[in-house]
């Protein structure tokens, strides 16, 4: 999957955490979370440096939005 798809639907799904609702969350604190997410991932993917790269892309167009 294209790095930025990847970030737009990560924010995506932080926006509307709540599907029930009609409220959105701010698209700062969407980014914010979608950014630790990340993190997480690169933490568990020590070593694999082709998928790290991917991940890290995925950092960067999450940063751009």
């Amino acid at each position: 999957m294209i790095a930025k798809k990847k970030a737009g639907e990560l924010v995506l799904k932080y926006l509307r955490i709540d599907n029930n609702t009609k409220e959105w969350i701010n698209i700062h604190i969407a980014k914010q979370c979608a950014l630790i997410a990340v993190d997480e991932v690169l933490y568990m993917l020590i070593g694999d440096n082709l998928v790290i790269d991917y991940w890290k892309e995925v950092k960067q167009e999450i940063e751009k939005l």
